[in-house]
């Protein structure tokens, strides 16, 4: 009895201390401790979904240049540039005076199924999903109770239906972790500059819709941010565009980040990202993100993720063809080499405004779930290893790691792999993920690890495009 009295004291005592633990403070030097929940290191692969009012116009010259071709910014890049075709596309589909914010009434979502989305991301090996609650625009994808958005928000205009709400329910349903991408300014509130002598859109729309910095700091982005967490519970919250203008005191992010990792609802589980003020990027946060590869490099000291589109754009582009989406080999070939560095990938879908997936876009999400079915024990749950890729004219090696096991990920079917064995312990076991047949492999007198790659005929190899060995270690 005495044994188990001192026993639950003790267990008393170590929950009291943890409790203790968690109590971060608002400055860097303690929010910086935080340990990042292990779910996101070990998910690897995420959904990220673009869907708002610029799902209604969905259109933007396609050009090569990085960011060039996004569609999600038809108010602030498109209908008034005279330049690269907008103001002409605009002007003539709905009218010179048709308004950005008439095309709410327009976003109806009628074909959307949230449980179809879910099933579809749960089959392409994806374990967490990033909606946009709030783009740049300011239109909310819930019915918010923030009176300044007002018929500016999907529960009151449009779909009429909360459209965040009902997504997050199919993805928690499927046993993925939900989460909410949102903007930090509002086109229509925040200037580019300070002085207010550059805008993002017509300074008409900043005089008719906007508010005062501080006003919208204060009446509308952190009692949103809060609204937003208590009511969803969101696994990840990735913040952006704060990174553009005003610092970390103008938008009050560690009073937030303080509140959400000792108060919240979800303060055990939730991740946030890097871009809530400007001077944040690379610096602070759980994660570091960086998009269509614009980081100097792949290599963080914090967890990090890379975001990007199918194609060009994050938003549905009707601008875009066949010709300017990535196939399913180099969006896989992209997963592995963002993996085999230690980050994540976070893959775009662009839906139509009615509420469907582009089937282009449902086709690659498939084969790349098919892909990882095969090769999932060499992607999730692992840590980058010593030596993240080889490559040479004739093969791209990349490697990834977990307990006494290394997985080498190569991309051509042809002649036997030589490696390194890139670690002092003797090889046990070569398998490889997907074939049921045994690996012949063997040490040369290089002290390299030669492996047999099998002849196989194309209805006999685990999948296309890629292929894990799994090298075993002895203990």
């Amino acid at each position: 009895m005495k044994k188990n009295i001192l026993l639950i004291i003790g267990l008393i005592l170590l929950l009291l201390f943890s409790v203790k633990a968690q109590n971060y403070q608002n400055t860097w030097q303690s929010l910086d401790t935080r340990p990042i929940p292990a779910w996101f290191q070990d998910a690897k692969f995420g959904i990220f979904i673009h869907w708002g009012v610029y799902s209604v116009p969905s259109w933007r010259k396609v050009e090569s240049a990085r960011y060039a071709s996004y569609a999600e910014w038809y108010y602030a890049r498109v209908m008034d540039n005279k330049k690269n075709g907008g103001y002409d596309f605009h002007k003539r589909n709905y009218g010179e005076d048709f308004e950005y914010r008439d095309f709410a009434s327009m976003f109806k979502a009628e074909l959307f199924n949230p449980d179809k989305w879910a099933e579809l991301f749960k089959s392409a090996g994806a374990k967490y999903v990033v909606l946009t609650s709030k783009h740049h625009d300011g239109f909310c994808l819930w019915p918010t109770e923030n009176k300044h958005k007002k018929d500016w928000n999907s529960g009151e205009t449009g779909s009429r239906r909360d459209l965040l709400g009902d997504l997050s329910a199919s993805v928690k349903k499927s046993g993925l972790k939900m989460g909410f991408y949102y903007s930090i300014p509002d086109w229509e509130s925040i200037p580019r500059k300070k002085d207010k002598s550059e805008y993002f859109i017509r300074e008409e729309f900043v005089e008719k819709y906007g508010l005062e910095p501080e006003d919208y700091r204060d009446e509308i982005l952190l009692p949103q941010l809060k609204e937003l967490v208590v009511k969803y519970k969101p696994s990840l919250i990735f913040s952006d565009a704060g990174e553009w203008v005003y610092d970390e005191e103008f938008w009050k992010t560690k009073e937030f980040l303080a509140w959400l990792y000792n108060e919240s609802p979800c303060k055990n589980e939730v991740v946030v990202n890097d871009r809530f003020f400007k001077g944040m990027p690379g610096k602070h946060g759980d994660y570091y993100s960086s998009e269509y590869k614009d980081a100097d490099n792949g290599e963080f000291s914090k967890p990090w993720e890379e975001s990007r589109g199918i194609g060009g754009s994050y938003g549905f582009n009707r601008a875009e063809n066949a010709e300017d989406y990535s196939s399913s080999k180099e969006l896989i070939l992209e997963l592995i080499d963002i993996v085999s560095r230690g980050g994540n990938l976070l893959l775009n879908v662009g839906p139509t405004a009615d509420g469907r997936i582009p089937v282009v876009m449902q086709e690659r999400l498939l084969d790349i779930g098919n892909w990882l079915e095969v090769n999932k024990e060499a992607i999730y749950e692992t840590k980058k290893h010593t030596v993240s890729n080889l490559k040479t004219k004739d093969q791209s090696l990349y490697f990834t790691s977990k307990k006494n096991e290394i997985f080498c990920i190569f991309t051509k079917w042809n002649d036997d792999i030589e490696i390194d064995l890139l670690t002092e312990k003797d090889v046990k076991n070569v398998s490889l993920l997907g074939y049921n047949g045994t690996i012949k492999w063997e040490l040369t007198k290089a002290n390299k690890q030669k492996i047999e790659i099998p002849k196989l005929t194309i209805d006999e190899i685990p999948c296309l495009h890629a292929w894990s060995l799994k090298i075993t270690l002895k203990n």
